[in-house]
């Protein structure tokens, strides 16, 4: 650490039982699921796979989703009275980002969550542009149907190691 001119946070950092016998040395120990540590925006847990074996499995952390869903929320607050097709261009582009980050595997119920929760501020904003409701649902999904909202999904399969980089390992 010392060569690099890191610190260690002594108030952030702990030592956790993690790994593969984690759980199974818990419960000997009388101790419930393993610990749980955030790194990188993401709660890495311990878990397993569909055929039964041990992997580290990763879901958005709860403070980077409020933190996320935030942000949408005063971008929108302070877009309020743009044209629509430039917040939608936008929006686009914000939820793109924020999946090309949050969208690696076992995260899809997060990052669809996420779409859901935005999509639904999103509705918000269009009745608080005028003193009246504007817009009901119905209308809304079929404004959604000529201008769609990216759609949640997996961009990073961290377990399909591709051929061609295992040369460099």
């Amino acid at each position: 650490m010392k060569k690099f001119n890191l610190e260690i946070a002594e108030e952030k950092t702990r030592i956790i039982a993690f790994g593969r016998n984690a759980e199974s040395n818990g419960r000997k120990e009388g101790r419930g699921k393993p610990d749980t540590f955030d790194f990188l925006g993401f709660t890495h847990y311990c878990s397993k796979g569909k055929q039964g074996h041990f992997r580290v499995k990763r879901k958005t952390s709860k403070k980077k989703y409020r933190s996320g869903l935030l942000r949408c929320k005063i971008w929108l607050r302070k877009h309020l009275n743009s044209p629509t097709w430039y917040v939608t261009a936008m929006l686009r582009r914000k939820l793109l980002g924020y999946y090309r980050y949050y969208g690696i595997t076992d995260n899809s119920t997060a990052v669809g969550n996420f779409h859901y929760a935005v999509r639904r501020m999103f509705f918000k904003w269009f009745n608080r542009r005028s003193q009246k409701k504007s817009m009901n649902w119905e209308k809304y999904v079929k404004f959604l149907n000529r201008n769609p909202l990216p759609r949640a999904r997996i961009y990073v399969k961290i377990y399909d190691v591709k051929p061609e980089l295992l040369s460099y390992l």
